[in-house]
């Protein structure tokens, strides 16, 4: 087997350990697998595993399983498990052969667990799942056995056989494996393998009213499926003892091994898919992929590209070591993508009126501009010009010192891409906020400096009144105002400017088909995509992806 392209990308100790692998001949093949649970959507830190255990099966030629652990009815959804297809899609990646569920193996799971309790290693237990947590013990302290622990074999085989059957009440009975109720591990004390719960099922609908556990479906997934190396995050590092024990109580040949690598922590945000459901079901967003969600389908809509984030999760790397990432990173990466993949384009998101007082009345021009700056296979595109204009009210001043660079009363400033204008006088409304600003404008300035040598020395963006698309522009920033917002009050945490709505934009004409999700540099202002829900031709709604630069950094410095 090939190995690795080593020159991509430095190593990490997952890769040491299938390098070695592959050279004893422990395995010939490598197989892997991403095992979402469909109780929500998948987010940044999903993308990390789904990044690790697609891209060491693409690296090594093996192959890579899709296997939703659906074990859980009561919280999975079919919608859930959409989402995550095409997320998985969209970030490029390719699962082998068909998409997997545990619960293709309930069958197959429930005579292993029959098979446990016919060698005396599992019993019906009969306590609440109160008494269970109380018997259990504390870390200092060790479990007590279950008053149900030594019940004869025939009487739990015929008790599981009634708990299939749906003839025992939810809650008043379960499956648990007997193993030490002494052990260090609390994972390995009598731990549930399975429950009874009445719902119905996305993939089995009613035939199942008994439901095996995680720690008990897993590994004899894995086993079936043939996967050689089983990566999961540094949380299940104590259930390795589990994983290992049912594959060594049960009649399977294949052992797969269960290695553990640090999960993704990033500033401002959360990974907890329970907590991003209560911002749903709370409203404190507009939903699961609402662009200042950290899910996959949340940054997609924001703007942010495959690319960028696979870009971002190689920078991370594979440790065992937990930290947190600085958010200033993953926002390095979709700038970086941005800067060399989008087309400019000029909006004003806070329109105040020019009027040029010399040009020609009636008169409009037609100029060609870049649509980047260093790439010219990006081509060019056409621009209206007229005598009439929009620009950004804060790029004019009535006064201003020598620092400000824009349009200021009897200076010059360039409008991009065209002409020299001066400004000359300005008309305000009754609160005095400046609602016309009239200039000059010097018309042998198109694509050549001033005759009298005087460089303006600043460059503004503007859109021709006359051709320009109303627009709505929607500024996301950060979700949460603090760097861990997973420790105090969700609400109190909760970022209050993570979105400003500018309903009165003004973009040039090419706009107004952007395609959803498509990138844009608006010039001098940042990075903007149209959004995938509520952009219409009519009016396009453009979503903030980043800025220019990183505003967040310059605060905390």
């Amino acid at each position: 087997m090939s190995q690795p392209d080593t020159e991509v990308r430095p190593s990490n100790f997952i890769r040491n350990i299938i390098d070695e692998d592959l050279a004893s001949g422990k395995h010939t093949s490598v197989h892997t697998r991403f095992p979402p649970e469909p109780n929500g959507y998948l987010h940044i830190g999903h993308a990390k595993s789904i990044c690790l255990n697609f891209g060491i099966a693409q690296d090594y030629q093996g192959q890579c399983n899709l296997r939703f652990d659906d074990t859980n009815p009561v919280k999975e959804d079919i919608e859930y498990v959409d989402s995550i297809k095409r997320d998985v899609h969209w970030l490029g990646f390719e699962w082998d052969g068909e998409i997997r569920y545990s619960s293709d193996y309930f069958d197959t799971l429930y005579g292993y667990a029959v098979e446990l309790i016919e060698k005396g290693l599992a019993y019906v237990d009969e306590l609440s799942p109160e008494e269970i947590r109380e018997y259990r013990g504390t870390l200092k302290q060790p479990g007590k056995h279950s008053p149900y622990r030594d019940r004869p074999i025939e009487e739990n085989l015929a008790l599981f056989e009634k708990m299939k059957n749906g003839e025992i009440e939810e809650g008043k009975a379960c499956l648990r494996a007997k193993i030490d109720m002494a052990s260090s591990f609390m994972v390995m004390r009598d731990p549930v393998l399975y429950r009874i719960k009445f719902a119905s099922h996305h993939q089995t609908g009613d035939k199942w009213c008994i439901y095996p556990m995680y720690d008990f479906t897993h590994c004899i997934s894995d086993a079936l499926e043939g996967i050689t190396h089983s990566l999961c995050t540094l949380e299940f590092q104590d259930n390795r003892r589990l994983y290992d024990w049912v594959l060594d109580n049960i009649s399977i040949e294949c052992q797969p091994r269960q290695y553990e690598f640090s999960r993704l922590n990033l500033e401002y945000t959360m990974m907890s898919k329970r907590k991003l459901q209560q911002l749903v079901v709370d409203g404190h967003v507009s939903g699961w992929d609402d662009p200042r969600m950290p899910t996959i389908s949340g940054l997609r809509r924001r703007g942010y590209t495959p690319g960028s984030i696979v870009e971002f999760c190689k920078r991370i790397g594979v440790t065992k070591m937990d930290n947190t990432v600085e958010m200033g990173m993953l926002e390095a990466c979709i700038r970086d993508d941005l800067n060399q993949n989008a087309p400019r384009a000029m909006a004003v998101l806070d329109p105040v009126k020019v009027v040029l007082e010399n040009y020609p009345a009636g008169q409009e021009e037609i100029l060609t501009l870049a649509n980047h700056p260093s790439d010219e296979s990006m081509g060019s595109r056409e621009v209206p010009f007229s005598g009439e204009l929009y620009i950004e009210a804060e790029d004019f001043r009535e006064e201003a010192n020598k620092k400000f660079k824009r349009l200021v009363l009897g200076k010059k400033v360039r409008l991009r891409g065209a002409y020299v204008i001066t400004a000359e006088r300005v008309e305000k409304d009754e609160t005095g906020k400046v609602t016309t600003i009239f200039c000059s404008v010097d018309l042998d300035t198109l694509g050549v400096d001033p005759a009298d040598g005087v460089k303006p020395k600043g460059v503004i963006h503007w859109v021709s009144a006359a051709h320009a698309v109303d627009a709505e522009v929607r500024l996301y920033d950060r979700l949460f105002n603090v760097p861990n917002p997973n420790v105090g009050d969700l609400e109190e945490t909760l970022n209050p400017e993570s979105l400003t709505v500018l309903p009165h934009a003004k973009v040039e004409p090419a706009l107004a088909g952007a395609e959803a999700e498509k990138a844009y540099q608006f010039e001098r202002t940042g990075y903007f995509c149209a959004d995938s829900k509520a952009s219409t031709a009519e009016r396009p709604v453009f979503n903030r992806t980043v800025g220019l630069r990183d505003s967040w950094a310059k605060i905390a410095g």
